[in-house]
């Protein structure tokens, strides 16, 4: 290793390292829904929890500290997010398999702010975490393939293959057709990681397009599901599952239950849940009859728990947010078992 190598570098590559070697340990499964699964049943849990963090709502005690370390206001931002998000996972590592960082929170505070991504990337999985990169990309060709490069895959740098991001799964918008989905699951073949496809999304406009009805009286979500289902059928892991899952909303519950059903071997991603309006009872129908197929996502409900709260203040917000993932995981078993 040449002695230029910088603090960054170092990092990225001390966390896959222990990451690699904690896998081949554990004989951690590669494929990447039997990964998924695993952390599943060894946590007793299918909760995400999103990173999503908001500046403006970032406790002020931590951006004050901050404040007194640097003087780019960008990076003030910056390390005011990882500190608040390593906060967050040191709370609940023990009880969730998977978080989801959502990449347009950091995006906002240019290359600052997606450093803190990347190292709040490595920060989670050093703690044992499968990681989603919300990215929502869609694109063709050759600009795909670099977008998959840079989120799942390996970039090469003068002769020498290196991961970016390094996310165990990604979010893709499908509209421009499977050329846009292709490189993402060619990623993902390679280097045992997932990708997670639009099909019905949360939001209230969903409906504008998605639930248009076309050819044979078919929305455009069902023939989005067929699609996805056909994508993924040959790559199964030992579970059953692909690595090519489904962003299902938790606020539609109703099309969920038909999207369970045409799709019973893609891991549904499940937005929406508290802070939207998703409930326990609407998220059941996402999961098949093992308990399996399915991961419901809370953002703001775990991360800035502390703010509806009347026994937590802003300095406890950690522990908030593990006492929010506990009461979501209780009314989740509730329905489930």
């Amino acid at each position: 290793m040449k002695n230029n190598e910088s603090q960054s570098e170092k990092t990225a590559r001390e966390a896959r390292e222990k990451r690699r070697n904690r896998d081949e340990k554990l004989q951690v499964p590669f494929h990447f829904a039997d990964r998924l699964n695993v952390a599943i049943k060894a946590k007793g849990s299918a909760i995400c929890v999103g990173l999503d963090p908001r500046l403006e709502q970032v406790p002020s005690f931590i951006k004050e500290k901050q404040a007194k370390l640097h003087e780019n206001p960008m990076t003030i931002a910056a390390e005011s997010i990882l500190e608040f998000n390593k906060g967050i996972i040191d709370a609940v590592a023990d009880l969730v398999p998977v978080v989801k960082p959502q990449v347009a929170f950091y995006e906002q505070y240019g290359y600052e702010g997606m450093r803190a991504y990347e190292e709040t990337l490595w920060y989670a999985r050093d703690k044992g975490l499968l990681t989603i990169a919300d990215i929502k990309r869609g694109d063709i060709g050759s600009t795909a393939e670099a977008y998959a490069k840079a989120f799942l895959g390996k970039v090469d740098l003068f002769g020498k293959e290196v991961f970016s991001f390094d996310a165990d799964a990604v979010t893709v918008s499908p509209y421009l057709g499977y050329d846009g989905i292709k490189p993402f699951m060619t990623e993902a073949r390679k280097h045992g990681k997932g990708v997670f496809i639009l099909v019905k999304t949360s939001n209230v406009s969903s409906a504008d397009l998605q639930d248009l009805q076309i050819k044979e009286g078919n929305t455009i979500y069902e023939v989005m599901a067929q699609f996805v289902e056909s994508w993924g059928a040959d790559d199964l892991g030992k579970d059953g599952y692909s690595l090519v899952g489904a962003v299902v909303g938790a606020t539609f519950p109703d099309q969920a239950r038909e999207l369970r059903k045409m799709m019973p071997n893609n891991i549904f991603l499940v937005p929406g849940y508290g802070a939207q309006g998703g409930t326990a009872t609407d998220v059941a129908a996402c999961f098949n009859k093992d308990g399996l197929g399915a991961v419901i996502n809370s953002s703001r409900g775990i991360t800035f728990a502390w703010e509806s709260s009347d026994i937590f203040t802003e300095k406890d917000y950690a522990e908030a947010a593990r006492a929010a993932v506990m009461g979501m995981k209780r009314d989740l078993d509730g329905v489930l078992k």
